[in-house]
């Protein structure tokens, strides 16, 4: 289109073989990201794209060399459309996908006609069947699974990708980049990053969408870590107010405790003092206040019972029925902040989760610990009757419509078992939310 021509210019990629190589590259990000429709709708998505595909790389094959430009946006958008309604994204983080995906396309189509053309040309392999199909088999199949290998792990396959303004920006702009830089050959050679040779033009274009591609996987791969930092730092700062919770409850109770001794011995004094039958009930009801003020449980762990205690006090102003049995001996070797934060966590989202029924029969608790085999066993049941949000793991969603600042009560609940090599499991039966926690002895 400008400058000086290219010398011994080689035949560029067939139409069908791009459109096969992008559909691949749509299909490989699906299988690495996270999906949120069904497996039969990426399917008939997946297979009227290749359909889309192909007719699009024909049509503009059929267009004028000006239509080369907006004949990539198509095909792009093509791409775009694939990956948004195959796995459910929302538009932005579509066209993070769909950017990511077409470097991809571009990284292995240029490979593979990289070696027909040096087999070709170079070494002088007859370009018939089944050779040609042969190289493009094999290109095709490494590139991609090499490309699912390597991306697989750098992203989430339960939650949707975190994709920010300012990293989509950065992706199609380092997308255009990359795709202007490796075709700018092709455009004119008359220039200080152009080559003038055909096997030169295809080096060139090789080398640099890899670039593209390592440089989108460093991008990646920073934001992944970035969002986990973010994610670890909100667990363990709810993990310290847990903590700090129980400390100002455990102060609450120790000083409930002793007030309710020292009236106690009141009441017994001024009953030796006053005789009038009438106050006699009246003394027996404050009586039986300063005792309920003063019951605390007793499950053999000091910080459990903090907490038990605690919660039930909750449970009962909130008219929700809370029955523990704990044999707390068996947290003796995990520390205070994490028994505060696990139990706490847990009873804290069983009480919100009850507390919205409207029937008080069906706020219920149930709170159990033991020991099965080599096993500590933690089992939080709440009765529930709404619609629960759950990823692919069996993590609970939040409700809440602040889901960037909320959610991390179950994520803190496996943070904490996770450091004791144990699990946590997540199942709904009849209308029960049963949370459990394994933790080896």
């Amino acid at each position: 289109m400008g400058g000086t021509t290219i010398t011994n210019a080689l035949p560029d990629i067939p139409r069908f073989y791009t459109a096969i190589c992008e559909w691949m590259a749509c299909v490989t990000y699906l299988l690495v990201i996270y999906r949120r429709v069904p497996l039969s709708r990426t399917i008939t998505v997946g297979v009227l794209g290749l359909a889309g595909m192909i007719g699009i790389q024909y049509f503009d094959g059929a267009m004028p060399l000006w239509f080369w430009v907006i004949g990539m946006l198509l095909a792009f958008g093509g791409m775009w459309a694939i990956v948004r309604f195959g796995a459910g994204t929302g538009n932005r983080e579509g066209l993070y996908i769909a950017a990511r995906a077409f470097v991809l396309a571009e990284l292995v189509a240029s490979l593979h006609w990289q070696l027909v053309t040096f087999l070709q040309y170079g070494v002088g392999m007859p370009p018939r069947e089944p050779y040609a199909s042969l190289v493009l088999v094999v290109t095709y199949a490494i590139g991609f699974v090499a490309a699912w290998a390597i991306e697989r792990g750098n992203f989430a396959h339960d939650a949707p990708t975190n994709t920010t303004l300012q990293l989509s920006v950065g992706t199609v702009a380092i997308t255009i980049v990359t795709f202007a830089m490796s075709n700018l050959s092709f455009i004119s050679t008359n220039t200080p990053f152009s080559g003038t040779v055909g096997q030169e033009v295809f080096y060139i274009r090789t080398l640099v969408d890899f670039c593209g591609f390592a440089i989108l996987y460093a991008q990646q791969e920073q934001a992944r870590r970035m969002a986990a930092s973010a994610e670890l730092a909100s667990i363990n700062a709810q993990l310290n107010s847990q903590h700090q919770e129980y400390l100002a409850s455990k102060e609450n109770i120790e000083a409930i405790g002793r007030l309710a001794h020292d009236l106690k011995h009141q009441i017994a004094a001024l009953r030796a003092e006053v005789d009038p039958e009438h106050a006699a009930a009246g003394f027996e009801q404050l009586e039986a206040s300063v005792a309920a003020a003063s019951a605390q449980q007793h499950s053999g762990n000091p910080v459990l019972d903090v907490i038990l205690t605690t919660k039930m006090r909750t449970c009962a102003d909130r008219g929700i029925t809370l029955t523990a049995v704990a044999d707390g001996k068996l947290l003796a070797d995990m520390s205070s902040m994490d028994i505060a934060s696990l139990f706490g966590n847990a009873l804290d989202n069983a009480i919100e989760a009850t507390s919205k029924l409207p029937d008080k029969q069906q706020r219920l608790i149930r709170l159990a610990l033991y020991g099965q085999g080599r096993f500590t066993v933690i089992r939080v049941e709440n009765y529930y009757d709404s619609t629960l949000k759950k990823d692919s793991t069996g993590a609970l969603r939040t409700t809440k419509r602040d889901a960037a600042r909320h959610g991390f009560g179950v994520k803190s609940i496996r943070h904490i078992a996770a450091q004791y090599g144990g699990e946590v499991t997540i199942r709904t039966e009849d209308h029960w939310f049963v949370l459990t926690v394994l933790i080896p002895r």
